[in-house]
Order: C-alpha cells, then structure tokens, then sequence
C-alpha cells in the first residue's frame, strides 16, 4: 500500500466532484512519508485497535489498516463518503460519520479493549480532544498525533517555559509526551498557514487526587501573572497554609509549577 500523493487526492476530490471545507479546516495529507511516519511512530501491529478523529480522504486510514490495524474512524463530513467508499474498500476499517468532540469515547470505544489514537487533528477540536480522552478515555493508551506546532508545544512544555498552562499539566499528570517532528505546510492540501508537528503521548495510571490537581491548575492559570497565594485565595480561605503543607512556595506562580506539585496540592488540600 502506498499512501496518497498530491497528485492522487487532486484526483480523488475532482473525480467525487469535492473541494476542501474551509469552515471544517480540512487540510488534507498528501506526503506519504509523512503518512508511513506517522503509521511507524505508533508502533501499530497486527490486531490493534486504533481510533482516527478526521479519515479526510483516507491515506493514513487506509496506512494504519494495512499495518494490520482494525481501524475506528470518525469523519465528520458526510459529502466524503463516496471518496472514502473507494478508499477504504475492502479494508477493516468502520467509518463513523459523526463529530467525534460530541462523542463520548468512553463508551463508543470498546474498554474492554487497548486503543490508539492516531490522527492528523483538525485544528479547531485538536487541544480539546487529547485532553479530554486522557482525562476521560483510560482506554486509550497511546496518541500519535499531528496538531499545530504552538499547540504540540504546549502539550510538552515543561514548567518555567511560555508554553508552560495547564494543557501541559494535564498531559504531565496523565501521560509522558514528547514533541516528535515538526512538519511544514506544504505537505499538506492545501496548505495552512501554521506549521505543524506530531506529538506523541504514552498514558500512565492516573494518580490519585488527578481531577481535583487540574481543577486547582485551572484556576492558578486562570490568574497566571499572581503568586499562588493570590491565585488561588477563590479555592482556598487560606491559600498560604495549605501551599506550605504541600511543600510550594507561596510566592511561586502557576506556571512554575509541575504537574507533581499540583498533586501533592490536591492531596494535602481540602
């Protein structure tokens, strides 16, 4: 199988009579080796799971089924059906017509079983979805994904950083991420105006207290220029107290704070 080039989705969408929806920011991948890449880095084998947020015309659909993948996809662009038809004949995969940011992945993904997401993202949902599944979907163990580069920075930024919010602790409380490459617009129909990168996150067991720490994240975030004695004077009566029982510095502001820090607050805090 040979992922689809430039050439062959100019095809595919002209032979379906298709454009790209701007107001769904459908940027379709036409390099394939950034398809072979992707499929590669997620380290898909005979028999996986995998779910994909966005099939577009198919290409890494079609790459991750070949890998020997059984493939759950959601596209929300129904007018894609026809092309996707073609595409996907034959191969195992169930095309879901539906916006996956209204699904609950929870229950529409078998938990009885070990899933990957594997996705180039659409970016108005791509932030919103990772979170969410990691907080909310144990079941996906592994994302590969390509969002926009400031978005994958965020997700892996470490505290001290600009990039450093609360996206990047939710991903340290759940995950261990890691920015794999960056890809530039140009591979992509049609192009963009943002770069973009592939980020990869591997799930760990979620810590005790790991709701109530991103809760408390959000709202030191919330006031990210204040010292957490200010930030967080809405949750706590007595911020300062419980700040020191955890071993944080008062003055210290929400984006010098690590994920651990955040936990040893929820922990120690009422």
């Amino acid at each position: 199988m040979n992922p689809q080039t430039r050439t062959e989705v100019r095809a595919l969408l002209d032979r379906h009579g298709l454009r790209p929806a701007k107001h769904l920011g459908q940027h379709f991948l036409v390099d394939p080796n950034i398809t072979r890449k992707i499929v590669t880095l997620a380290g898909v084998d005979e028999g996986d799971a995998v779910v994909e947020i966005g099939a577009g015309t198919g290409t890494l659909t079609l790459a991750l089924a070949s890998a020997g993948a059984k493939v759950v996809t959601y596209e929300i662009d129904r007018a894609l059906e026809p092309l996707l038809n073609e595409v996907l004949a034959g191969a195992d995969v169930d095309v879901r017509y539906a916006d996956a940011a209204d699904e609950d992945l929870a229950v529409a993904l078998d938990p009885a079983v070990t899933w990957f997401m594997v996705a180039n993202l659409p970016y108005n949902v791509g932030t919103s979805l990772v979170l969410d599944a990691l907080r909310h979907v144990p079941q996906l163990a592994r994302f590969v994904v390509m969002v926009q580069t400031e978005v994958a920075e965020r997700l892996v930024a470490r505290p001290g950083s600009a990039a450093y919010g609360l996206p990047s602790v939710v991903v340290g409380i759940h995950g261990q991420a890691r920015l794999e490459f960056k890809v530039p617009p140009q591979v992509f129909l049609p192009p963009p105006n943002v770069g973009s990168a592939v980020v990869r996150i591997d799930r760990r067991d979620a810590p005790a207290h790991a709701e109530r720490a991103i809760h408390l994240a959000a709202a030191g975030f919330g006031r990210r220029r204040k010292m957490l004695r200010s930030s967080l004077a809405d949750v706590f009566d007595d911020p300062t107290t419980w700040l020191v029982e955890a071993r944080i510095a008062p003055t210290a502001r929400a984006e010098e704070l690590a994920p651990e820090g955040w936990l040893r607050l929820a922990e120690v805090a009422p």
